[in-house]
């Protein structure tokens, strides 16, 4: 199962705590994200139902992150970071982007995000920003 999903890559924001009561909420940029990761999802595959049918199916994840290109760079310079010679090193932080896609997806693409036993992320350039997110059942985890 894979799907896309387009913009910018987008780390998990920390809790917010209320100065009035003893409540903590998420931030507007965090929820923001997380539902265009389930509209993602939802747009993009064909049997939804079948995902959720395994209470503990083993899954592995596999998430690409492409960072759109800076303008100023250099054609040289550009070759060479869509060839995937050159990777970026800016935020968000690996684990934050896995982290807001995998919680996105609770109840929706698996039971619970402790069923991910394998996962594999990395950063690339690109000439459109997005994340590929690709879920895998047991046979293909390692």
């Amino acid at each position: 199962m894979k799907f896309t999903i387009y913009g910018n890559p987008v780390s998990k924001g920390r809790p917010r705590f209320s100065r009035r009561g003893n409540f903590a909420y998420t931030d507007e940029k965090t929820v923001s994200y997380e539902n265009l990761v389930k509209l993602s999802f939802l747009e993009q595959i064909e049997d939804k139902k079948k995902y959720l049918t395994e209470d503990k199916k083993e899954l592995k994840a596999v998430i690409t992150a492409y960072y759109s290109i800076p303008k100023s760079t250099s054609n040289k310079k550009r070759e060479l970071m869509i060839a995937k010679k050159i990777r970026p090193t800016k935020k968000p932080d690996l684990d934050n982007i896995s982290k807001i896609i995998l919680d996105s997806l609770n109840g929706l693409a698996y039971k619970d995000d402790s069923q991910i036993v394998s996962l594999e992320i990395n950063k690339y350039y690109g000439e459109q920003p997005r994340v590929e997110v690709e879920l895998k059942g047991q046979e293909y985890v390692k």
